[in-house]
Order: structure tokens, then sequence, then C-alpha cells
């Protein structure tokens, strides 16, 4: 069984949208693949997204409180089907041959597993006289940092009950992890020949980067440069997403750690700002050294009163 949401983020089920995203960026800091090394970590971190994708929606989270882990198998329009069930009466047959029959939790009223056919029939005079819905199906699409950067058009193919079925998928430019892309009338099937088909809903996983680590739309990346440059400061490439090369000019003095932001160089916002790219410096020194180098660094070392250990 899925684990609580709110459990997974530490969070109480009054927590405010504030709330919740402080939680997921202390989890996902502590919990990411690049940092955690721990074999359990990737899969920890998949969850932390996933509650993370339904907590800070408002609308899948409302879902989520009134029909608890099952709430993507109930059809988002569940309850204009249900109304429009209601207003047509008797008027539509069971199905022959015994349809399938769909089990919803019942969270959110106080109650385990219910037949939803059974409910029906409890509400409208005999669910043999109901049309029910297809419901909604989920899948995981994963994807590369730079596919999700780029976008276009993929061949998706999944198993399901009759068998592998391949979907033509349109990825849209700066897709982010846990992002859903809706593929209308490829979920479950209806009760019913008439009865219409639920949505089928990828779910996007970024998969981990040797490169680059995703925060949102925000993109950092490890930017190694030499002594020298660290602190004579220099103009030094970077790589971006997008497979481009940006100019980030590291300051004078500069040390490991420190963090240069490169605005607008992260992933595309469709709806809004592009993300920023992050570069975090990392010192590294030539591993043999010519004889003129540590003539030269050996004479630094003579003249210079640096200590870095010293508070």
């Amino acid at each position: 069984m899925a684990r609580d949401f709110y459990e997974v983020l530490g969070v109480s089920r009054t927590a405010d949208r504030d709330e919740i995203q402080r939680a997921y960026r202390t989890l996902a800091r502590k919990y990411h693949p690049d940092v955690n090394k721990d074999p359990q970590a990737e899969e920890r971190f998949k969850e932390i997204n996933e509650a993370f994708s339904v907590l800070s929606d408002p609308e899948q989270r409302a879902r989520y409180d009134r029909f608890g882990e099952d709430f993507r198998q109930v059809p988002e329009d569940w309850e204009e089907r249900v109304a429009a069930g209601a207003g047509a009466g008797n008027g539509s047959r069971r199905p022959t041959g015994g349809g399938p029959r769909v089990r919803y939790s019942t969270a959110g009223f106080g109650g385990e597993g219910v037949d939803v056919e059974d409910l029906f029939g409890s509400l409208f005079g005999g669910a043999g006289r109901m049309r029910v819905p297809g419901a909604d199906q989920e899948a995981e699409l994963p994807l590369t940092v730079e596919e999700a950067y780029r976008g276009g058009r993929r061949t998706v193919t999944l198993a399901g009950p009759d068998g592998q079925r391949r979907y033509q998928v349109d990825v849209p430019p700066g897709t982010i992890d846990g992002q859903r892309i809706r593929l209308a009338g490829e979920g479950g099937r209806g009760s019913a020949g008439d009865a219409p088909a639920g949505d089928l809903y990828l779910r996007v996983r970024i998969q981990p980067h040797p490169e680059f680590r995703l925060d949102g739309r925000d993109v950092h990346v490890r930017l190694p440069v030499t002594p020298w440059e660290a602190a004579l400061g220099a103009t030094v490439p970077v790589r971006t997403p997008g497979g481009d090369t940006a100019k980030v000019t590291v300051p004078a003095g500069s040390s490991s750690g420190r963090r240069l932001r490169l605005r607008g160089e992260g992933m595309p916002g469709p709806r809004g700002a592009d993300g920023d790219l992050y570069a975090e410096l990392r010192i590294m020194v030539p591993p043999r050294l010519s004889d003129r180098e540590r003539e030269l660094l050996e004479e630094l070392a003579a003249v210079s009163s640096f200590d870095p250990r010293r508070t």
C-alpha cells in the first residue's frame, strides 16, 4: 500500500502551500541521488516528488483528500458523469456479459472499498441501468534532462490488458519532473459500449543526470575552474541542458562552493519565466606539475600570508 502523501513530506493535513514547499525542498536536497548515495535514496526521492506534485496542486490535493490513494482511478469529471447518468434515468442498460466492476477507495466517505456499480444502484434504482464511465489511468514517462528541455514527439509503448500499445506523445518544451501529460480517451474502458473511456495520464520522471540537477525549472551544474581562474577571475564556458554553451564570469577571489547565477538559462517556462542556471564552482588542481609550475607555486607559498584555516 502506498504511504500517505502527508506522511511522506512530514506535514499535517492542514499544512498550507508554503509549509508543503519547504518540506519538499528540505527532503529533496537530502535524498537527491546526486547527493545521497544510499541505494534507497532514489526511490525515496521519487516518492517525495510524487507527494509534492499532488499536494502542491489544489485540485489534485482536494481529490486525494476525498478519495484517498486511489484518487487517480476516479474520473476527474466523476460528479458530472454521475449527474449525467442520474438524468438519463433508466434509459441505459447493463452491458451483456458483465462489464468490468471497478472499485474505488472511499476514504472521504468514512468507509472501505466500495463497488461503484453497487453504489450507483443504491442511488439510482439499480446499477444495471447506469452507464459507468471508464477510469482514468496513469503510467510513468521517463525522460532525460535534455529531452525534457527540448520537448518534441515521442513514441511510448505501454503494456495493457490487451497487450502492448503504442502512443505518439507530444512532450512540451520545459517539461519538469512530476508533470502529467494527458492522453484523452486512452484510459480504462466504460462498462457499456457507449460509456466514455477514461483518460491516460503520463507522469514525467526526469532521470538522474551525471552533469545537471533540476530543482523545478532551475538547473544546477558543477563548474570546474583552475586555482588561478578562481583567484584572478575569469570568463569560462558552461554547458546548458539545451546543448548550447553559455559564458559565466567568475569573480576574482572565488572559492569552491560559490554559486553563480545565469538568469533564464534553466528549463524553458511555457507559461511563465524560464528557470535559471546555477553554476557551482569546484576548484581543480593539476594532477601533475611541471617543473615551472612547481617553482611558481612554491614561490607563491613563500610570499603569501593567506591561511584558509584561520577564522
